[in-house]
């Protein structure tokens, strides 16, 4: 069993910034693959960014270049940093680990809210 916490999340000025981290509670980096996810009132949720187990990563094309997924391995924590925010970006925010060796298992965090107004 893996849990993820979010945190980070909040309101925002259009064009701010916001940095979400997701602490898994265990070492998990090596055999799972972590993704941002988001899902904002009355739409699906969709892929914002994923980091594979070897460091790659993977980017929606509506946050390319704005968006930046990193982790550290010594704290079990993988972040979001989220520059030049718009209104559109304002959904909850979801992270995701998907093991990638053995039985396809997911973990999701709870949620984080981020907020940007105009």
């Amino acid at each position: 069993q893996v849990q993820l916490v979010e945190s980070g999340g909040g309101l925002v000025q259009a064009g701010g910034s916001l940095r979400l981290s997701c602490a898994a509670s265990r070492s998990i980096f090596s055999i799972y693959a972590m993704g941002w996810y988001r899902q904002a009132p009355g739409k699906q949720r969709e892929l914002v960014a994923t980091m594979s187990t070897g460091g790659s990563t993977n980017y929606a094309d509506s946050v390319k270049g704005r968006f930046t997924i990193s982790r550290d391995n010594a704290k079990n924590t993988v972040y979001l940093q989220m520059n030049s925010l718009k209104t559109e970006d304002t959904a909850v925010y979801y992270c995701n680990a998907r093991r990638q060796i053995g039985s396809r298992i997911d973990y999701w965090g709870q949620g984080t809210q981020v907020t940007v107004s105009s």
